[in-house]
């Protein structure tokens, strides 16, 4: 699809569009983000009760009103459910659908469903305790990424005001990406004929380097995930009359990982490398000198403690296109307040594995539980069992429009020009359209900027952010439109 220059569109007041985003979210989306906060709607994977719980239904419910209360002409709303194969019913979804003035079709994308708790909250902050202070809305899910269905459809009626066009909008509000998006899939399949073919696809479940500027993410890693278990005794003994004799599961198990990454500096052993392209190597190389100890001085390091290299290069290139492995959780091991002298019988440890964009996620995992397994030390029990394994995502080379888009909506809304990084993380999503719409162009950006810490304690919405990416995204959506994709 060439696209075809539209001049008759109205342009687009931004100062108009900056006033009216920043007011919604006073006084509509940050009340909305607040009641949000305090469901405790996980993830099914860490809340196989969720239907029975009802809090998953709660935080459709919130949005879905909110969302259906918009003055926007022609907006069509359904809370979808269907059912697996087993007959039990699926996460639900929220399918939006605003017609446009385009022959055009835009998917914006956002999930609703969270991670657990975590430990370590500061003073008055809490998971599901929703604290303003100052630019900061704290707590779990507001910034991962609850906001999205409410940005989305405030920048959609920022441009509805003006009456500045837009091609037809298709929002898709999931429920289980925190779990791997295992029921996406099926919804995307049966709303095909709804959905159609994107020629653009905006996701707001990503992450920004600061929050200065607009950031859109190139890339994510893939995720191998599962248990590593270890078996040397059918029972525990006394440690004083079996160590020397009975070797240490827990040893073994360290031992097992250090065929996957060494233990000095953390490097993965090269089966999960892939050759890094050349214009992400330009991208890092841009980014560092973006961020310089940004890279780092985001995270919560104790006092003393050092980053893995002095290369900042290296450093972004660590976080988007090399694997690396981390021990999330363990069982078989006691508290120390419960600690016995007892040779424990086993212990399993929950691997995470990140692997770079552009690698087979299945054929990582086979390849993992086949190193881990092989000739295991004193003929000791081992056993890897992967459960969850989903490829990364490598953004397809963006158009002159979209790359010119992009960059006026960061200047205009954040007064500096935009910036590209890949991401760490994983959205399963991405990969699954990118395969389903090849043609597509895609914006994928967030707010998990520095210190938001989504997935951990102390998870913050930079709200300032917020509005500025609001309007950036209608700021898109109107030049889509002007370029006259799919004309």
């Amino acid at each position: 699809m060439t696209p075809t220059s539209n001049t008759a569109a109205p342009k687009l007041d931004s100062k108009a569009v900056q006033s009216f985003v920043s007011d919604t979210w006073d006084k509509s989306i940050v009340p909305a983000l607040v009641e949000y906060i305090a469901i405790p709607n996980k993830s099914p994977a860490f809340d196989a009760e969720w239907k029975k719980n009802g809090h998953m239904d709660r935080a459709v419910e919130l949005i879905a009103n909110w969302c259906k209360a918009r003055p926007i002409p022609g907006l069509k709303l359904e809370v979808v459910r269907l059912k697996n194969e087993k007959g039990a019913e699926r996460t639900p979804l929220i399918l939006i659908e605003v017609p446009g003035q385009t022959n055009d079709t835009v998917l914006l994308y956002g999930h609703l469903d969270k991670q657990p708790e975590m430990t370590g909250w500061g003073e008055g902050l809490a998971p599901w305790k929703p604290v303003i202070k100052g630019d900061k809305l704290y707590g779990r899910g507001g910034a991962d990424d609850g906001y999205a269905a409410f940005a989305s459809l405030a920048a959609i009626e920022a441009l509805e005001r003006q009456k500045v066009p837009h091609a037809r909008c298709v929002v898709l509000i999931e429920a289980c990406e925190e779990s791997g998006s295992f029921d996406l899939p099926a919804y995307v399949d049966h709303l095909a004929p709804r959905i159609g073919t994107p020629s653009l696809i905006v996701c707001l479940d990503s992450g920004c380097g600061n929050y200065e500027q607009l950031w859109g993410t190139t890339s994510l890693r893939g995720l191998v995930g599962g248990d590593l278990t270890v078996e040397v005794l059918t029972e525990g003994v006394h440690s004083g009359d079996a160590s020397g004799i009975v070797a240490s599961s827990f040893r073994i198990l360290r031992d097992l990982l250090a065929r996957v990454d060494d233990t000095k500096t953390g490097a993965v052993v090269k089966d999960f490398h892939v050759e890094i392209p050349p214009d992400r190597l330009a991208q890092a190389k841009l980014v560092s000198g973006v961020l310089k100890s940004e890279i780092y001085d985001k995270f919560p390091f104790v006092a003393g403690m050092q980053p893995m290299s002095s290369d900042l290069v290296e450093l972004v290139l660590n976080r988007t296109w090399r694997p690396a492995l981390s021990i999330v959780g363990m069982d078989g091991i006691p508290s120390t307040s419960s600690a016995g002298n007892v040779l424990r019988p086993k212990t399993v440890a929950r691997l995470s594995l990140r692997v770079p964009p552009t690698m087979d996620a299945e054929k990582a995992a086979a390849r993992l539980k086949q190193i881990l397994e092989a000739n295991p030390p004193y003929g000791a029990k081992v056993h890897f069992h992967y459960e969850k394994s989903g490829s990364g995502w490598n953004a397809p080379a963006m158009t002159k429009w979209l790359e010119d888009a992009v960059d006026q909506a960061s200047r205009t809304y954040f007064g500096k020009p935009a910036v590209y990084n890949g991401e760490g993380g994983s959205i399963p999503f991405m990969g699954m359209l990118g395969a389903k719409f090849p043609k597509a162009q895609f914006l994928i950006t967030g707010l998990l900027g520095p210190g938001s810490n989504a997935h951990g304690p102390n998870e913050f919405l930079h709200i300032p952010t917020g509005k500025s990416l609001t309007a950036s995204v209608a700021s898109v959506l109107a030049d889509h439109a002007r370029a006259g994709i799919g004309a």
